[in-house]
């Protein structure tokens, strides 16, 4: 039991990767669309390019949505209108018309015959306007056409009529002008005319519930086909075109033959080989760390870190497709490369955003345009996207991908479509929109250094002011190593700049390299200012231990100020495996007859493995070496940088670095030139 205990131990980071690597297989794999896939990719406006494709089995053809949309709006504007007509208002309206009547004969003391004729006259107006019915203005909105018929209800009596024979306000007031007799004096006209207008009111009113009703169940009954392909029947040809009909034609096989495929029997089968394609993808980014990021893939904080970011990507963007395949092109997909490359390099951020984008091309719509589209996108992501830090470049940056991505849209739209006419203006918003949302990226960096204790070129930009708490430390303590940090870093940033490397990394790591000194700032020449030597009094190996030994308590200074793993390396990178020359030198003038044990004399390492930490393994030595020089000039100087290097090349200190000789050229002559500019001669004043 010890024994499987202890294996566990010693594989636990390797469990962890297996474990990482399932969960997100399995998740990945849940998110993918519950659907088969149409063995044919077609588009609209293409060439058939395969093989003449006959039918299979029968099969029915579905209308687009586009003509199914159209055809529910005619519906909706051919739909018959239904009104509700409330009998009982005649009634309350010719009562109290009566009333109204009876007493203005009271005040005005009409005869009982002229009473009766002003009686009559309004019960006709009144009979005249309720024949057909008084509408609510209101319900005249929906009606386009005003010679339509409308139905009438009143409880389960319905009638139809006119539209245009409904009265409404304008017609009911000329309709009592008209009833008014003209042998009426003034005062008499005015009152009748008042009681009417405003006794009068709408019998007839819409019922938009029973319409809606009514609507609903017509839509319902729509068709969804258009017609039917028998089994064996010819669908096109290769090479023709796929349009119009053809178009219709193979949009329902696909659909078919997709809801065939994904049948209770084949679930299983479908989801077997959408693991393996997922854990194919997942096995490769996996393989890449391992034979290329061998320091990222043995630390499982960092493979989480990626393996979150793929599965975020993919989750977010099913989301959107989810509500709404319209916003297809809104998720800023082009984030992922830029927190990756922030974080660790360009490289690894286009080989796991290129990963990414082939696995959505199992969920997206247009899985070709969508996957070219992004990974084009990628790419200029990469190639643009440096030194976040500074905000004018991530803008810059921003702006030429959103360009790309509506370049290469306007691409593929004119070639479906064989013209510009076509082209759906409201994509270009959706790509000013991502562009925008690409601005996350520094937030996200933010929280992601803060979640996954992870470093970017902002938080090195923080790390490199020669304010911060450590490095006032290192001033006070050892103000001479401070000088040299500051040279170093100079040099390596100037060096870096040159062939490309990530020149504020470099740099920040060069003003802490040598931070273990402050432990004994004397044992260092450049802290001796009194002329004394320490050194003296010791022996060469205990010499050389308090040498090397500055870089096993640099690592501890450095993790007891917390600072990030990528300064750390530079720390523990900056001097290899070499050894400390000048006291190895010394132990065998004093002991020739006895073999020394180099080891003592010689840096634990590691070598360095990136090309910014071989850039300052060259400037430290280099920078330290040109010290030593007495009268420095252009040859000497050249001479001493070509010696050190040299010799780091032949101790195969670059031999994990990732960096060509010619890139190891091109910094050999901008030291010599850095330091050509340090020691330059100055006139001599006269006395």
């Amino acid at each position: 039991m010890s024994n499987f205990v202890n294996k566990l131990y010693q594989n636990n980071t390797i469990i962890f990767k297996v474990i990482l690597f399932l969960i997100t297989t399995i998740a990945i794999v849940y998110l993918f669309p519950k659907g088969g896939q149409f063995k044919y990719d077609f588009s609209n406006g293409q060439l058939w390019r395969y093989d003449n494709l006959y039918a299979p089995f029968d099969f029915a053809i579905q209308k687009s949505e586009e003509e199914i949309k159209i055809e529910k709006k005619q519906i909706d504007a051919n739909a018959k209108l239904y009104f509700i007509v409330d009998k009982t208002i005649e009634n309350q309206v010719k009562s109290s018309f009566k009333n109204k009547v009876n007493s203005l004969s009271t005040i005005d003391t009409l005869s009982a015959e002229k009473t009766k004729f002003l009686k009559n006259l309004g019960l006709k107006v009144i009979d005249e306007i309720y024949k057909t019915g008084f509408l609510e203005v209101v319900s005249q909105d929906r009606v386009s056409n005003k010679d339509e018929l409308v139905a009438l209800r009143n409880k389960n009596e319905v009638k139809d009529v006119p539209f245009k024979n409904l009265y409404n306000s304008n017609k009911v007031l000329k309709s009592i002008t008209n009833g008014l007799d003209t042998d009426l004096n003034e005062s008499v006209r005015s009152q009748f005319f008042t009681i009417l207008s405003e006794i009068i009111k709408p019998n007839v009113t819409y019922d938009a519930i029973y319409t809606d009703k009514v609507i609903d169940n017509e839509t319902k009954n729509i068709s969804y086909t258009k017609g039917k392909v028998s089994a064996g029947e010819l669908i096109i040809l290769k090479g023709d075109l796929v349009e119009g009909k053809k178009l219709a034609i193979l949009n329902s096989l696909k659909s078919e033959s997709e809801s065939n495929v994904w049948t209770e029997s084949n679930y299983n089968w479908i989801i077997f080989g959408y693991t393996i394609l997922v854990a194919l993808a997942l096995l490769m980014l996996l393989l890449f760390l391992q034979r290329n990021r061998i320091e990222i893939f043995n630390n499982n904080n960092k493979v989480t870190f990626i393996f979150f970011n793929v599965f975020s990507m993919i989750f977010i963007q099913t989301l959107v497709i989810n509500y709404n395949s319209d916003y297809l092109y809104v998720v800023p997909l082009s984030v992922l490369p830029i927190i990756l490359k922030a974080f660790f390099d360009a490289r690894l951020g286009l080989f796991t955003h290129v990963l990414t984008v082939l696995l959505l091309g199992y969920v997206v719509p247009n899985s070709f345009e969508f996957i070219y589209l992004h990974i084009i996108a990628g790419i200029v992501t990469i190639l643009s996207v440096s030194e976040l830090y500074k905000r004018a470049n991530l803008f810059i940056s921003v702006a030429q991908i959103t360009g790309i991505y509506m370049i290469t849209y306007f691409a593929f739209s004119i070639i479906k479509e064989g013209n510009a006419s076509q082209i759906n203006l409201d994509y270009f918003m959706l790509f000013a929109v991502n562009g925008l949302l690409s601005f996350l990226a520094i937030i996200l960096i933010y929280i992601y250094e803060k979640v996954f204790g992870l470093v970017s070129d902002v938080t090195l930009l923080e790390l490199s002011n020669t304010n911060s708490k450590l490095l006032r430390e290192l001033n006070e303590k050892a103000p001479g190593t401070f000088q040299h940090s500051m040279q170093v870093a100079n040099l390596a940033e100037a060096a870096a700049n040159e062939i490309g490397a990530n020149s504020m990394l470099v740099r920040t790591g060069a003003l802490y390299h040598d931070v273990g000194k402050m432990a004994n700032p004397m044992y260092f020449i450049e802290n001796q200012t009194t002329g004394v030597n320490p050194h003296h009094e010791l022996s060469p190996r205990d010499s050389a231990k308090i040498i090397t030994d500055h870089v096993i308590k640099g690592v501890e200074i450095a993790k007891k100020y917390n600072l990030p793993d990528r300064i750390i390396d530079f720390i523990r990178t900056h001097h290899g495996t070499s050894t400390t020359y000048y006291f190895l030198m010394k132990e065998r003038e004093l002991n020739p007859d006895s073999e020394v044990d180099v080891k003592k004399f010689q840096y634990q390492g590691p070598n360095p493995f990136s090309k910014e930490t071989a850039i300052l393994m060259m400037c430290d030595a280099a920078e330290a070496a040109s010290k030593s020089l007495k009268t420095p000039t252009a040859q000497s100087i050249s001479d001493l940088i070509d010696k050190i290097i040299e010799k780091q090349m032949s101790d195969n200190q670059f031999l994990n670095s990732d960096i060509t000789f010619k890139e190891i050229e091109i910094i050999k002559k901008v030291i010599k030139k850095k330091l050509l500019n340090i020691y330059h001669l100055r006139v001599e004043y006269p006395d």
